[in-house]
């Protein structure tokens, strides 16, 4: 079982012909309701995969018998959830320009009660966006934990940084994550990565990185026609994982991890377009060649 901590959230998805300015407006051309949240993304692209997941999150008495309750009961994903009556699920509102140039407004939500909850300890947990000291608190409690900072890295101080790097055994963080977490912390990128047995950076057109042991390792894209790149660090993660629990290789997870987020950014919205583990593996074959079969075990957690 793969235990996920973080954000549950619906994603209102609007494209304008620019980004206006303060006190100005603009007209909205496109606008789409999907299912988000960095951490329900991970776990809807883990149980999607066929690996038993469980989702810690904060929701609203809104969320109860929604279509996105029952979209996570029939994808079997295991529910571990505060609800936190009075308040919305969380929200965001993403605005996408004709340029390409997006702006975005999270709403909390019930995610404010992630600050006063009881941290769960767990065999094995991913971190994803969420209150950085409930964070802080789950890492120091769990036995094996991979974090992945998000677009909430600028919400950590260099205290809660360095608390949930000394109880982290594996790093997910994009270029710019990387970047404001060394600067909030005051190390370099070598040192951030020397604090972590795995450390795997994504650059999102240009690949990612593989650092263990002092070893670093390139991963290419899979080229697809991108149609929305958000939630393919999130796919990237949920194909990792899977793989990671299967007992393959760190690289071969990180390149199950690209297969993942390639089917992701052909579709617009985080979750419409999720492959199985056997649709997984025959694109993996066709730009990766043979899946050999994993060097260990799966992991018993």
């Amino acid at each position: 079982m793969i235990h996920i901590v973080g954000h549950t959230a619906i994603d209102h998805i609007s494209k304008v012909p620019h980004l206006p300015e303060k006190n100005c407006s603009t007209h909205i051309s496109d606008r789409r309701i999907y299912f988000g949240g960095g951490a329900s993304n991970i776990a809807a692209g883990i149980a999607t995969l066929g690996e038993q997941v469980t989702l810690h999150s904060c929701v609203g008495d809104d969320f109860g018998g929604s279509d996105y309750d029952q979209w996570m009961t029939r994808l079997g994903i295991h529910q571990q959830f505060f609800v936190v009556p009075g308040t919305h699920t969380p929200t965001a509102f993403m605005f996408t320009d004709d340029k390409g140039d997006q702006m975005t407004f999270f709403e909390w939500g019930a995610s404010k009660a992630f600050a006063t909850s009881d941290a769960p300890s767990l065999p094995l947990v991913h971190m994803a966006t969420a209150d950085p000291d409930f964070n802080c608190r789950v890492a120091e409690q769990s036995e094996f934990v991979s974090f992945d900072p998000g677009q909430d890295v600028f919400w950590y101080t260099k205290e809660q940084l360095e608390s949930i790097m000394v109880n982290t055994d594996i790093l997910f963080a994009n270029q710019h994550e990387v970047k404001q977490m060394c600067t909030t912390m005051g190390i370099t990128r070598e040192a951030l990565i020397c604090q972590v047995d795995m450390a795997i950076f994504t650059m999102s057109g240009d690949g990612s990185t593989l650092y263990t042991k002092g070893r670093e390792e390139f991963i290419p894209v899979v080229p697809v026609t991108l149609a929305d790149p958000t939630g393919a660090g999130d796919a990237y993660r949920a194909g990792f994982l899977s793989a990671y629990v299967r007992g393959y290789s760190p690289l071969t997870c990180c390149k199950i991890g690209t297969v993942t987020a390639s089917f992701v950014v052909e579709h617009i919205g985080c979750q419409t377009h999720l492959p199985d583990w056997e649709t997984m593996v025959v694109r993996y074959r066709q730009h990766f060649g043979t899946l050999e079969l994993p060097r260990k075990e799966g992991i018993n957690v």
